[in-house]
């Protein structure tokens, strides 16, 4: 016998749950309310009792997945750097994951996680709080272009349209990992010269 509606009803956490693994198996895409709502067994009017919109669900996914950043690192000489590499494999983590937080980033939505955890990393290490929050700014918006062209590369290289010649990608994940590293280490070794700067005009 099929459940009614209220015994099929979900918690806010089961639709995000949801949400992620269409998200991670399929693409950004193929996640709609639709298809949530199927995965579900709801009406997709269900949905809209824990989301009022798409954009607030992927604001939800947004938040979950920079929240993965958050897992203890290796400082590696640098909190600067670890933060960077913890959003970056964060991202990575999620099929399209770079793409769900950069929209979500531009229309205002979800929380200030990502920026406060580079921001946080960054006066950490010593750099001045004013500065910190501007490079980090420049340093979010530099991981998640980085990540988004990586996993774009990766979903053509999986159906086989790339031209691995003609490509501006890194051809292997230490290629990505590599260009990655060398990004954040100009922009730090920037805050670097600044700060020596500050301190021998002082």
């Amino acid at each position: 016998m099929a459940g009614t509606e209220s015994a099929r009803r979900h918690t806010r956490d089961d639709v995000a749950r949801a949400a992620l693994r269409i998200l991670d198996d399929d693409g950004l895409p193929d996640l709609t309310m639709r298809r949530l709502a199927a995965a579900l067994d709801v009406q997709p009017s269900a949905l809209y009792h824990h989301f009022p919109n798409k954009q607030s669900l992927l604001a939800e996914l947004a938040d979950r997945i920079v929240a993965q950043a958050d897992a203890p690192r290796p400082f590696d000489g640098s909190r600067t750097r670890s933060a960077a590499a913890a959003l970056r494999d964060a991202l990575l983590a999620y099929r399209d994951g770079a793409e769900v937080v950069s929209s979500t980033l531009a229309l205002g939505l979800g929380s200030t996680a990502a920026r406060d955890g580079l921001a946080a990393a960054m006066s950490a290490d010593g750099f001045d709080a004013d500065d910190a929050s501007h490079a980090a700014a420049a340093l979010l918006h530099f991981v998640m272009g980085h990540v988004w062209h990586e996993q774009q590369r990766m979903q053509y290289d999986s159906l086989g349209v790339v031209e691995p010649d003609a490509s501006l990608s890194p051809q292997s994940a230490d290629e990505a990992l590599a260009e990655f590293t060398f990004g954040v280490d100009l922009l730090i070794g920037g805050l670097e010269q600044r700060r020596a700067h500050a301190a021998t005009t002082a």
